[in-house]
């Protein structure tokens, strides 16, 4: 690596501050590795990545659960481990609820237009049954449709996970 870090870069400090904070992330670098040696884990992603299966209410098999008394959802790699969550999400209005039960991924949108409401935006819509209910971006603060809403950065990581034909589980 060259004579700056990451750390070093526009920072304007001194030499011997510099020395210090490399050291540090020497150090915190180490005792990361050394956590993943002790675990048994092969690398450093499974540490970041593998959540074990009690975070999540759903069936191992499922790779898209949401949990609609929490308002809550995760994306798991269909193992039991998930790979993002719990995140903030909002479901169906009263007269407009979300189905419970076991589903499946029919087709993703990066960006739908809803023709039922008004050309609504649903940026990276995962749809799951054929009523046209889907995960997709929004405000998590407002119930939708029947929808999953959530924040549209976790939406997204939902539309590159999930692919046409995986488990999707909704629980209470």
């Amino acid at each position: 690596m060259g004579r700056h870090t990451w750390m070093d870069i526009g920072t304007g400090a001194r030499d011997g501050a510099r020395r210090a904070r490399r050291r540090m992330g020497g150090r915190v670098a180490a005792l990361l590795l050394g956590l993943v040696a002790l675990a048994g884990l092969g690398s450093v992603g499974a540490v970041a990545m593998a959540v074990p299966k009690a975070a999540m209410p759903c069936e191992d098999n499922v790779k898209a659960c949401a949990r609609l008394s929490t308002n809550e959802a995760w994306l798991s790699d269909g193992k039991g481990n998930v790979l993002r969550g719990p995140v903030r999400m909002n479901h169906g209005s009263p007269g407009h609820e979300t189905p419970v039960g076991f589903f499946a991924v029919q087709r993703k949108e990066e960006v739908h237009l809803s023709k039922e409401y008004n050309n609504a935006r649903m940026p990276w819509s995962v749809f799951f049954d054929d009523n046209g209910r889907a995960f997709h971006g929004g405000d998590p603060a407002r119930q939708s449709a029947g929808c999953v809403r959530m924040a549209d950065a976790d939406a997204q990581a939902f539309f590159n996970g999930l692919n046409v034909y995986d488990r999707v589980q909704i629980v209470e």
